[in-house]
């Protein structure tokens, strides 16, 4: 099988040899698995069921796949095998963020809690321990979230491609830290340009393959960009992007300079009163500075999960949504098609909540 994982704070970029024919999805009630056969995608099956999955990944050497959810811990899955229970010294059981890197035999994991402490795992997620010095940067003591219950979390976990000991921790809402040594020290990224100074709600950090010192940080504020490592920023969003509350984004594999951004047209606290988050793709074919809003049905959901997978020739995407729906383009973007529905929500922590609460139905 080639199988991808699509969750909101997971691994989130596949690379593989064939077109992927099995989807994992993390949901509000378990991991949904999803199978093309046919010509069509069909739930296969529901695992982990009662279990609200935050974040998977997948180690593409061994197929084993990892499982962090919110407030019951860390699962793994052998390939073929069934979910256990792991994760020996990971002390907090809100597992918001993961990420995976290959090593060899078994891949190095992080994994991102709420509250907002970073753990680490070099034998494949049996056994963990914490990375103090996240928990020493100055301020700290401030980090916090503005919805219930108001606990800053790891949103997102990444690595740079260039050197696998560089680690980026974006906290929400707090900080955005940078570490060059495995998590043995950080530092705190400051955005600030003549203009613009970026609010600390940052969401993630997406390299551009064709030059990794460019980079990109989606965030509640918008897209802000960097393109020498993080030295200087400027702000990228614009109107016609369509969407004030970016969150999932990436670089094309194939097109320097062609990003994809995905998020909600209105931000969670408008979702409260109108129960529609006006989610949608969009696309820059100049690194962000003008915008396109790519052919998706008006989704009243929120896109909380999306995957870029690539294969031989080609690539495309997984989107999921609040509402419960997989969307899927194997076009590179251009053309969409509902491949799942009537699932659990997709969702980090409360969104779902606050587009029930608009829509009179929590």
């Amino acid at each position: 099988m080639a199988t991808v994982a699509l969750s909101p704070n997971g691994v989130d970029e596949f690379h593989l040899d064939t077109r992927p024919d099995t989807v994992l999805a993390a949901t509000m009630d378990g991991v949904v698995e999803l199978r093309f056969a046919g010509g069509a995608w069909t739930t296969a099956e529901r695992s982990l069921a009662g279990r609200h999955a935050s974040c998977l990944a997948i180690d593409r050497q061994s197929g084993t796949a990892f499982a962090g959810t919110h407030g019951d811990g860390f699962y793994r899955r052998a390939a073929g095998g069934d979910w256990v229970r792991a994760g020996d010294g990971l002390s907090e059981p809100n597992i918001f963020s993961l990420a995976a890197i290959a090593t060899g035999e078994l891949p190095v994991l992080y994994a991102g809690t709420e509250p907002a402490h970073l753990f680490c795992s070099t034998d494949g997620g049996s056994r963990w321990h914490e990375l103090e010095a996240l928990r020493r940067v100055p301020g700290c003591e401030a980090w916090n979230f503005p919805a219930p219950p108001h606990i800053a979390h790891v949103k997102h976990i990444d690595v740079d491609p260039r050197a696998p000991h560089t680690i980026y921790v974006s906290i929400e809402q707090g900080a955005l830290l940078r570490s060059v040594d495995s998590g043995a020290t950080f530092e705190e990224l400051h955005f600030q340009d003549d203009t613009y100074v970026l609010n600390k709600d940052v969401h993630r950090v997406v390299f551009n393959p064709h030059n990794p010192a460019e980079f990109y940080v989606p965030g509640g504020d918008g897209i802000t960009y960097s393109s020498d490592a993080g030295r200087t920023w400027s702000h990228r969003t614009t109107p016609q992007m369509r969407i004030a509350y970016p969150d999932a984004m990436f670089c094309s594999p194939e097109t320097d300079g062609v990003v994809f951004a995905t998020g909600g047209g209105t931000a969670p606290d408008v979702w409260r009163k109108t129960g529609d988050a006006r989610s949608t793709v969009a696309r820059s074919r100049d690194h962000g500075q003008t915008w396109e809003a790519l052919a998706l049905p008006h989704l009243r959901g929120n896109i909380e999960a999306a995957t870029l997978v690539t294969w031989p020739g080609g690539f495309g995407f997984f989107a999921g949504t609040t509402d419960g729906e997989i969307f899927a383009s194997t076009d590179r973007g251009e053309s969409w098609s509902l491949i799942a529905s009537n699932l659990p929500p997709i969702s980090k922590c409360i969104h779902h909540r606050n587009l029930l609460l608009g829509r009179g139905a929590a």
